[in-house]
């Protein structure tokens, strides 16, 4: 039996999103975003309120990063999405972070986090806070590569949100095979 509930966005998983900029002096400033997706093969969206520092970072630099938390910085990542950069200067030296500057971007790294999305600003939608970004590279720790240079998801692990608990929880194991399994009804 089914059951209607109040409409939400009710998408899982729901990756817990780091959003990673640099303030007009330098500083690194990251922030947590939960709603985030992939809107094209080299484009992501995430909604992104103008109030928060990144955003006002971003704006100016036109780039920033996005990294994905995992499950061993579930505390840093939480931290990032409940205190503003735009109240508590020294913010991020509270994380245990260490930062890089990314190659390809003006936007800073998170050496903790093993996946990072290099993003150029494409757009900035203040009505629907919709911030487009192009990745022009993704860095990645080598440890959570598999033998074939890909990128393995038990190696990992990363953290998913849910918007109506508001738990974070880790992924749990591959149970099928795309663009297979489903042959098998062909």
């Amino acid at each position: 039996m089914r059951k209607n509930i109040t409409p939400k966005a009710y998408l899982y998983p729901m990756p817990v999103l780091i959003v990673g900029t640099y303030d007009e002096n330098g500083v690194p400033n990251a922030m947590n975003a939960a709603w985030g997706t992939v809107c094209d093969a080299n484009r992501i969206a995430i909604v992104l309120s103008a109030t928060h520092k990144s955003v006002k970072n971003l704006l100016k630099t036109k780039s920033f990063t996005v990294a994905m938390a995992d499950e061993n910085n579930v505390v840093s990542a939480d931290y990032v999405g409940i205190v503003s950069g735009n109240d508590c200067l020294n913010k991020m030296d509270k994380t245990g972070w260490h930062f890089i500057k990314s190659d390809f971007v003006n936007a800073p790294i998170i050496e903790e986090l093993p996946l990072a999305l290099e993003c150029k600003l494409v757009s900035f939608d203040e009505d629907s806070e919709i911030c487009i970004g192009e990745i022009v590279n993704v860095s990645v720790e080598q440890s959570i590569l598999n033998d074939k240079g890909k990128i393995d998801l038990l190696k990992f692990r990363p953290i998913c949100y849910d918007c109506d608990t508001h738990g974070y929880y880790k992924l749990g194991e591959k149970i099928g095979q795309a663009f297979f399994d489903g042959l098998k009804l062909k």
